[in-house]
Order: C-alpha cells, then sequence, then structure tokens
C-alpha cells in the first residue's frame, strides 16, 4: 500500500488557510477514518467521498480490507466545512494506486454529492488569493465558483463539474492505451470587472421637499461623514437613504476583491461580484451577534458586509440597546473585535452610518394637527435608547419635517437631480484623495482623520477657531463632538472647492449638532 499528499484550503475568519491533505493506507482491517481536529461536516466527508467514489467508477474504500488514515495539517487547527471532499478522494486514488498525477503546486476544492458531482462553497475567491499567495500554480474548484476565482490573476482557475471529470484531466495513467481519451478542461478565462450598479427607481429630483436632509445627505457622501434623520412616518427618509448609496463614487479594483471576498465567506455573495458599495438594512429586531458578529464560529456580521458602503438602521432607538452601543468601535476605529473563548478576531467596519428614527414612539410629536399619545416616561425611554457617545460619532443630524400637499402633488421634482449632486460628491472626494496623497497619508476622506491629522490638514484662524470654541462652550460640545464639527467643516470647504475653512463653513457644520448635545 501507499501513501499520498495533496492540497486543499479552509476559510479561517476573512482568510484563506491552506491544509495538507495526507492519506496512508495500509493492510488491515476495514477502517476509515479523518484526523486533524475535523468537525461534523469534515468527519461526514467518508460517507460522501465513499459514495461519489463508487457512482464515479471505483470502488469505495468501506468496501475494502485495508485501513485508510486521513490527516489535515496543520494538526492544531479545527477543521471546518466540506472544502475537503475533493482533495481527499484524489488522495485515496493516489495512495492506492488507481490513478497518476503530480499534485504539488495544484490546489483542489469543493464538496462531493453523492453522486460525484461537486457543489458550490463559500469563500472561493480568499482562497484562491491565499493558494496564489504560497505559490500554487493551479486552482481546481466547482465550476458556480470559478468566475469569482478568476478574479485573481497569475493562477490558473478550472472550474469542475463533477469527480469523474476531474480524474480524467489530471490523471497519467493509461496514457499509451489508444482507447484512454484524456479530457481537458478549459481554464476560466480571467473574469472582466464590470462596474455595474442597480438600476434605482427613484432620483433626488424624485424626493419633494427635504432640501436640508439632501444636502446633509451630500456633505455625508463627500467625506464619508455618519448622519441621523430624524421625522415623523412616511417623510421620505427610508427612499433619501436608499438613493444615497448612487452618490457614493465607484469602488477600486482592490476594494472590489476585499468586499466580495467578505460577501464571499459570509454565503451573501449572488451571481454576481459586488461591484458597487454595498447597502445593508438589517431590521430593528436584529441580534447583537447579527448585527456585529461573533457565534460559534466568530462570523462577521452586518457592520462588516456594509464595509465600503452604507449600514441603515431605520427605527434605530428600536435597536436594543445592547446593539446600538455596540457600534461605538467601529464607529470610532473603523474596525470590529471580537473576543470568544475560541479566539479574537479584527474584522473591517468602515462604513457610512444612516440612522433613520421617530420623534417619539408614535412619531406624532411635533407634528402639526397630530395629537402624539405617548406617555412622558415612553419618550424620555426612547430617547435614552441612543447614548451621549453615539452621538458624538453621528456627524450630521437633519429633521425630516412633513412636506406641504401642493408640493407633494408636484407632477415633476424640483430639485436637483442625482447625477448633479453626485458630481460635487467626486470633486470633493478627488480634492480629498489629492490632498492625502501628496502627504504620504494612508487615508482618503475627511471622517478618517485623527486629532493630529486636523491640525495639518484642517488647519482655523484665528477668528474663525474663535467662532468655533465661542459655539462649543454654547452647546458644551465634548472633545470629540468638537474635532467633528472641524472634519465636517473641513467637507463643506471642499465641496465649495475653498482652500481655507471658513467661519460659515463652522457654523453649517454647526448646525447638524444634536438640538441636546
Amino acid at each position: 500500500m501507499s501513501f499520498s499528499r495533496v492540497y486543499s484550503a479552509q476559510t479561517h475568519l476573512l482568510k484563506g488557510q491552506i491544509v495538507t491533505v495526507e492519506t496512508d493506507i495500509s493492510r488491515g482491517l476495514n477502517a476509515f477514518s479523518i484526523v486533524g481536529l475535523p468537525d461534523k461536516a469534515v468527519e461526514e466527508a467518508k460517507d460522501r467521498v465513499g459514495s461519489a467514489l463508487k457512482n464515479s467508477g471505483f470502488e469505495s474504500p468501506k468496501h475494502k480490507n485495508q485501513k485508510t488514515v486521513v490527516a489535515l495539517a496543520p494538526a492544531n487547527i479545527k477543521k471546518e466545512g466540506p472544502f475537503f471532499d475533493v482533495a481527499i478522494a484524489l488522495g485515496y486514488l493516489l495512495a492506492n494506486g488507481e490513478i497518476v498525477f503530480k499534485p504539488e503546486g495544484k490546489i483542489f476544492l469543493g464538496e462531493l454529492s453523492l453522486n460525484g458531482e461537486l457543489q458550490m462553497i463559500k469563500g472561493a475567491l480568499p482562497l484562491t488569493e491565499e493558494a496564489k499567495k504560497r505559490g500554487f500554480t493551479e486552482i481546481y474548484l466547482p465550476i458556480e465558483n470559478a468566475k469569482e476565482a478568476a478574479l485573481i490573476e497569475d493562477i490558473k482557475v478550472y472550474g469542475i463539474k463533477n469527480l469523474k471529470e476531474l480524474i480524467n484531466a489530471i490523471d497519467e495513467n493509461n496514457l499509451e492505451d489508444e482507447n484512454y481519451k484524456k479530457i481537458s478542461i478549459p481554464q476560466t478565462p480571467r473574469t472582466e470587472i464590470i462596474y455595474k450598479r442597480k438600476n434605482q427607481s427613484i432620483d433626488f429630483s424624485d424626493v419633494r421637499g427635504q432640501e436640508s436632509a439632501k444636502r446633509g445627505l451630500e456633505i455625508a457622501a463627500a467625506g464619508g461623514h455618519n448622519i441621523a434623520m430624524s421625522g415623523p412616518p412616511g417623510t421620505g427618509k427610508t427612499m433619501l437613504a436608499r438613493v444615497f448609496t448612487d452618490l457614493l463614487p465607484d469602488l477600486r479594483l482592490e476594494e472590489i476583491l476585499e468586499i466580495t471576498g467578505i460577501h464571499s465567506i459570509v454565503g451573501a455573495l449572488d451571481d454576481d461580484l459586488v461591484t458597487a458599495p454595498p447597502f445593508r438594512a438589517p431590521h430593528h429586531t436584529a441580534s447583537y451577534v447579527s448585527l456585529i458578529g461573533g457565534g460559534t464560529n466568530i462570523k462577521p456580521g452586518e457592520v462588516t458586509l456594509a464595509h465600503r458602503g452604507v449600514l441603515f438602521l431605520d427605527e434605530f432607538p428600536e435597536f436594543e440597546k445592547r446593539v446600538i452601543e455596540s457600534l461605538r468601535q467601529p464607529l470610532e476605529d473603523n474596525v470590529v473585535s471580537i473576543s470568544r473563548a475560541k479566539g479574537t478576531a479584527l474584522y473591517p467596519s468602515n462604513f457610512i452610518l444612516i440612522a433613520a428614527m421617530n420623534p417619539c414612539p408614535c412619531g406624532n410629536a411635533g407634528v402639526k394637527n397630530k395629537h402624539c399619545v405617548c406617555k412622558p416616561s415612553d419618550t424620555a425611554r426612547y430617547e435614552r435608547k441612543i447614548s451621549g457617545p453615539i452621538m458624538d460619532r453621528i456627524d450630521i443630524w437633519v429633521n425630516v419635517g412633513m412636506v406641504d400637499y401642493d408640493k407633494l402633488g408636484e407632477e415633476k421634482g424640483t430639485g436637483e437631480n442625482t447625477v448633479t449632486i453626485k458630481n460635487r460628491v467626486l470633486k470633493a472626494r478627488k480634492i480629498q484623495a489629492d490632498r492625502f496623497r501628496k502627504a504620504k497619508k494612508n487615508i482618503t476622506t475627511n471622517s478618517d482623520m485623527n486629532v493630529k491629522d486636523l491640525a495639518i490638514f484642517a488647519p482655523l484662524s484665528a477668528d474663525v477657531k474663535q467662532i468655533l470654541n465661542q459655539s462649543a462652550e454654547r452647546l458644551q460640545l465634548s472633545a470629540r463632538a468638537y474635532h467633528r464639527v472641524i472634519k465636517l467643516a473641513r467637507t463643506i470647504a471642499d465641496l465649495e472647492g475653498s482652500v481655507n475653512i471658513l467661519g460659515n463653513h463652522i457654523l453649517e457644520a454647526l448646525q447638524y449638532r444634536p438640538k441636546n448635545n
């Protein structure tokens, strides 16, 4: 009997991890074991592999009087998921002398059906990226994953339909046999990035009124600032939030790879790649784990799925207080750290938060010709759900009030359309990118600046600083809110093409602070 070594991989947090699949076959009573800290899904691979081999024209290892041991290395890391089925099947056939091929430089991924077909896996992009980094030149995986994997350059990607097809393509046995017909699997061509966004059914010009909210959203898009909209139900908050993503710049190639990899690992990837800023809108009943991440396998949550895009939290105060407070770290540091007994994970979470809320639980407080039925205690409890630290981390607070019926009845909106607003946003973004690139700073928007950066990129003249200090003292701004006002003023100045921050920029930025802050 013999020994073989082939290579596979699994996802670990948001990265790929190469796994060596070693197979040893020796004489003895029938036994088939998998070692190397396998989970239940890996243990069950014995049954899947056995049936897949039988239905692909080979004898199942369970029908032979021999001892088969499959070791997944490194042995000290838990192996999870059905990634290794194909590698285990090939390793067994290679060790048993039923096929011959050179496994060096090749990675094999895929879950096997009982009839030998390959099933789609999660995380194909980061797994292919890791394989390339480790020097592998070929990767074989389910055909449904080939388009995603082919985003990575300098590695050959082969999409496989079933185990029999794969074996026929790589097996070097019987090459001299005239009756042996070797199948050549075509290499998947490199995937071409097509930048496309979902066609929005509405435009900014379709939203009647709400000029203050539109202005706030423009500033938020230009500088990457968080924004909260407060107003009665039915005033257009959700509509504004959904059309907001159309203002954001297209993703760069490295951002597309990063975001697509995250969505692939989580299983949130559709047939197409993620080529537009993601928009995530979890319901207010979402749990802490689903929003922040965690659980048994320390999976990323909505704050990570919204990376480089928008996280829209409608009915913001209706979320659990624990969930709202957990947003502190991602809003401040653009990362979320999840610690469990199993380990610690650090996930990216650089998103723009759009929060929407009513003025009170019933939504009628302060609304003309409507009566608020909330008890004072209910209203106070509703307002307390959003703490001072969370309010500080939201740069823009705008009121979305009721719109006159005359304006609602207009056949055509009179405001600026999305394209016009986006052009101003893109110009402001370019100003910021050029400014930070010249200074060799690894940031792209004003919201990413720290306190030290403000002195360099957002200096204030004596007169302007006096306006800010007097206003900050009157409004009792915290240190964090004080610095965020400067960041916001820098973005407002960029939208106007102004090199310096002027007094009117500071005053407008101060108008967007919450009234009780």
